[in-house]
């Protein structure tokens, strides 16, 4: 540092008393967020009984830290503003003692600029400054450019202990009327525990997230228990309001690169830290994170600039046209609907994005989290023809381009097996089903939801196979009607024409003790069309399955049909069939191929035009 500058610098030191001693009655003093709340002046002015620091108004984005004094707001020595609805503030913004401004993030830099929310002096903590004289804004850059272009009085606390970050975040020396000098720690943000079913939650939220996707990541156990179940993705990309420990072990795991990002690309990009020291030592410096402000962070074009971007909020209802009912409390950050528009439209208007909403199916007092109605909910998100899919720890519930009374089938599948028959009969009463919907209680507990694979065929098609949901009436519907009427006598044996409600509905609902079906879909994971299909069934006097499987014509000849059919003998031989049978009509050449190919001895019977077959796995060659 050259001797003016070190001039400069001490010159404008001042104790927390000196410098509050600047301060006026009737000021709006801008506060800096969370982990970089300036706290030696901040634990100052909760302490003084100076006269001048009455009726103040304070000013923080986010609040989390000693500004949150329920003893000091009763007092009426000052009142504090906050954009944020959730977590510490929330018990001060029920009793009325902290005043919220709703918002979207993206437009408090203007209502700053504006003056809609004018600022006569800015409290900011910094890093100590390098040999030009420049600070960094560390872990909160937020809207600091903006209020101290306009506050008449700039304090800066510098503060050794926190990371010295990259992006907008240089400020120089000659830009504060006075420099505090502070060692107050850093805030630790603990990790949150993650019990079982919010890891399973989070699991099933992975599976729908593709490589090279683009992640926004919050606080709260589900975001604690992703990157676990990311870990082996490969180019994620991360632009998030708050960078934590959940996303720099993400980071670590090495499935983030950023390389597929539109802007800021190579770089992680936030514009807040918390969390542990260790997140702290990894921030300081690195060049791969990003800190920018909110205008461009929460910047809803900015967002959805970047293919694949994922919008992933925690909710707390949901009801069975899609509306949620989103937290008010503890871990939630982006957690009012205003508040978490600007991810949700940046989702929308991304290349391939899409909104998730993650919830357990069940509250910690054991009550539905899946509703017939939420209408009576406070902090609605009232847009359920915007939202995506949802998940529980039963699965992923697709929404999009489905009816409501196909929504309903979904999201019933995905509640507690319990809750479900409720679902059902409530969704009849409402007129939201079918009166004659059928819904097989027992196998609300039996859905073989470990059945998931992906596999990439010739020409570089890549389907994924699950197991048969009842919400599929539709998608296999479309699926008989786009076969010929070869395909459909080859399949079923006579010339079916319709395949109306009744007939499918009792195809869909299958009960797993007896029958297994898998289908096949193309498109992206948690949507898709459904392309082939393969059961089997057990037969009633003998420990054999007997299998039949359709693929639609436009994939035929790719492999997807020996593929079905190894996999439905790998699941028959785990629920311990010693082997298969299977009708072929001596025309269908190419089954026969499936069959004789299978990897399997297969013996053969001809009669009435067909071929009745018998495969053992008692002297297979395949596992």
């Amino acid at each position: 540092m050259t001797a003016s500058t070190k001039t400069r610098w001490h010159k404008k030191r001042a104790t927390p008393d000196q410098a509050l001693a600047r301060i006026e009655p009737g000021m709006n003093i801008f506060l800096g967020t969370g982990a970089a709340e300036p706290r030696a002046l901040v634990k100052r002015l909760m302490a003084s009984d100076a006269i001048n620091l009455q009726d103040l108004t304070l000013i923080q984005i986010l609040s989390f830290g000693d500004a949150i004094s329920l003893e000091e707001l009763r007092s009426n020595k000052y009142r504090l503003k906050t954009f944020f609805s959730g977590w510490v503030a929330s018990e001060a913004i029920t009793t009325g003692r902290v005043d919220l401004i709703p918002s979207r993030f993206s437009a408090i830099p203007w209502l700053i600029k504006g003056r809609q929310l004018p600022m006569d002096a800015a409290l900011i903590q910094i890093t100590p400054p390098d040999d030009e004289g420049l600070c960094s804004l560390g872990i909160a850059v937020d809207v600091g450019r903006q209020v101290m272009a306009q506050a008449s009085l700039v304090i800066g606390e510098i503060n050794a202990n926190i990371p010295r970050t990259y992006g907008d975040t240089f400020v120089s020396v000659n830009e504060f009327d006075l420099l505090v000098e502070s060692t107050e720690p850093v805030p630790v943000f603990p990790c949150w525990p993650v019990d079982a079913v919010i890891d399973q939650v989070a699991a099933n939220v992975a599976s729908v997230i593709e490589d090279g996707s683009c992640l926004g990541f919050t606080f709260g156990p589900l975001f604690e228990a992703l990157p676990r179940h990311l870990a082996d993705k490969k180019d994620l990309g991360i632009h998030t309001p708050f960078m934590t420990d959940a996303v720099m072990a993400l980071v670590k795991s090495g499935a983030v690169t950023n390389r597929r990002k539109r802007t800021f690309r190579g770089k992680s990009l936030t514009c807040y830290a918390m969390g542990s020291p260790e997140l702290m030592r990894w921030l300081d410096r690195n060049p791969l994170v990003e800190f920018q402000s909110i205008d461009k962070v929460f910047n809803p074009i900015e967002i959805g600039s970047n293919s694949r971007f994922v919008a992933i909020f925690p909710a707390r209802k949901v009801d069975l046209s899609g509306r949620i009912a989103m937290h008010t409390g503890k871990g939630q950050v982006t957690s009012g609907p205003g508040q978490a528009m600007d991810f949700f439209n940046g989702a929308e208007i991304s290349s391939n994005g899409f909104t998730i909403f993650a919830l357990p199916s069940r509250n910690l007092k054991g009550e539905n989290n899946i509703r017939i109605s939420i209408e009576a909910m406070p902090n609605q998100l009232n847009m359920p023809d915007s939202v995506n899919m949802i998940a529980t720890e039963y699965g992923i519930a697709s929404l999009y381009g489905r009816t409501l009374r196909e929504r309903a089938q979904a999201l019933i599948e995905i509640a507690h097996p319990e809750d479900r028959p409720a679902l059902v009969e409530k969704a009849k009463a409402e007129n939201i089903l079918y009166p004659d919907q059928i819904f097989l209680a027992q196998s609300a507990h039996l859905y073989p939801s470990e059945i998931a694979e992906r596999h990439t065929f010739k020409n570089g098609v890549t389907i994924r196979f699950r197991a048969l949901k009842p919400s599929d009436e539709e998608e296999m519907r479309r699926l008989f009607y786009r076969f010929s009427d070869k395909a459909i006598y080859y399949r079923y044996f006579t010339p079916i024409k319709t395949m109306p409600h009744a007939r499918m509905q009792a195809y869909v609902n299958v009960d797993y003790r007896d029958v297994l079906s898998v289908v096949g879909l193309t498109g992206p994971p948690g949507q898709g069309q459904i392309i082939a299909e393969a059961r089997f069934a057990r037969h009633k006097d003998k420990p054999y399955v007997d299998v039949a499987f359709v693929v639609d014509e436009d994939y035929q000849g790719l492999g997807i049909a020996t593929y079905l059919y190894r996999m439905l003998a790998r699941l028959a031989r785990q629920r311990g069939a010693r082997g298969m049978t299977a009708d072929v009509l001596a025309t269908n050449q190419a089954m026969i191929k499936v069959f004789e190919k299978g990897g399997y001895p297969v013996r053969s019977r001809f009669e009435d035009g067909a071929y009745a077959l018998t495969i053992s796995f008692d002297k297979d060659t395949k596992d």
